[in-house]
């Protein structure tokens, strides 16, 4: 599982990105891959309020880190954590740029009807510090928090929030921040240890990304899900994002991705291949399934459809495998 870490304070070694980072190191201990965005040295335009992703369901800035590196990212997370330092009762100006543009993945619930297949069982963190010991201090923050991870497909299931942090090094002295981090993380336990699984294909751009949104869609509480190819695509396969649009899933923002980075990323216990067998990696010890199932590329949208209809039904059966045993 991938675990984003968002830091939004624009002092890089500051307090929050050191809470963050203890929050990151333990999620890695209990072998989560985890991913640190300096949001501040991103370049992130703000939102023009031009109403694109509500129409069409994508930004119409195209041009800058939200779209290139940002959307994929929050697709792929199954734990977000949104760190900030308190600035007039909210997040710093560099974070809400970020927070305004993820307007559009809320645009594309709730206007498009499409369904993002980890919004299920994605989780979100508020991390917090401000520098006043003011009882309404975090109040802005975490209706934000609580809007931003609505919109990026994910529930509101912890906080960690500090008063008085203010001079350099004042998270480092804190009495109880190590421990504060150890029992959230502790917290999230049964979603370290589910079941990893790898749905592994040629390009990564077809097959396994449809398998893998059924897997993650269905059974994310159980499954810890990845995909893969043996000779990834640039891009996915613009006719299965419409073949799963018709069927209500969101497979916007996808980046294929090699088999090496994601058996690196995090041991799979199962891997599924679907016409890679012969170029994935043996691991000793882990279970090999191959689902003889013909490559849809360049055939028609009724094709594509049958291959998505199958995939569905041998993945249902596998969960059902899966959650007897």
């Amino acid at each position: 599982m991938l675990v984003l870490g968002l830091q939004g304070s624009p002092r890089k070694k500051g307090n929050t990105n050191y809470l963050l980072n203890l929050v990151l190191e333990e999620a890695a201990n209990h072998g989560a891959e985890t991913e640190l965005v300096q949001v501040p040295q991103k370049n992130i335009k703000p939102c023009i309020g031009c109403a694109n992703c509500e129409r069409k369901g994508f930004c119409s800035i195209d041009d800058d880190d939200m779209t290139a590196e940002m959307y994929p990212l929050l697709r792929r997370a199954e734990l977000v954590i949104l760190a900030t330092p308190i600035y007039f009762y909210n997040a710093t100006a560099q974070m809400k740029m970020l927070i305004d543009r993820s307007q559009t993945l809320w645009a594309r619930k709730y206007k498009l009807g499409l369904v993002d297949p980890g919004r299920p069982f994605r989780k979100g963190m508020m991390l917090s510090i401000g520098a006043t010991k003011g009882k309404n201090l975090f109040e802005g923050m975490a209706l934000t928090a609580k809007y931003f991870f609505d919109a990026v497909g994910a529930s509101f299931d912890s906080s960690l929030t500090y008063r008085r942090i203010e001079e350099p090094g004042d998270m480092k002295t804190h009495a109880t921040a190590v421990d504060d981090v150890k029992n959230e993380i502790h917290g999230l336990a049964p979603f370290f240890l589910r079941k990893k699984i790898l749905f592994a294909c040629r390009e990564n751009a077809c097959r396994s990304q449809m398998a893998a949104a059924f897997a993650r869609y269905m059974a994310g509480d159980i499954l810890d899900v990845d995909c893969a190819g043996s000779r990834p695509a640039k891009e996915v396969n613009p006719l299965m994002k419409e073949v799963m649009a018709e069927a209500g899933y969101d497979m916007a923002f996808r980046i294929p991705r090699g088999i090496d980075a994601a058996v690196q990323a995090s041991r799979p216990h199962i891997i599924v291949t679907m016409g890679c067998a012969e170029e994935c990696p043996y691991i000793p010890g882990v279970e090999m399934l191959d689902w003889e199932l013909a490559d849809p590329a360049g055939g028609s949208k009724d094709v594509m459809r049958r291959t998505r209809d199958e995939i569905q039904a041998r993945v249902e059966a596998l969960i059902s495998r899966i959650s007897n045993k």
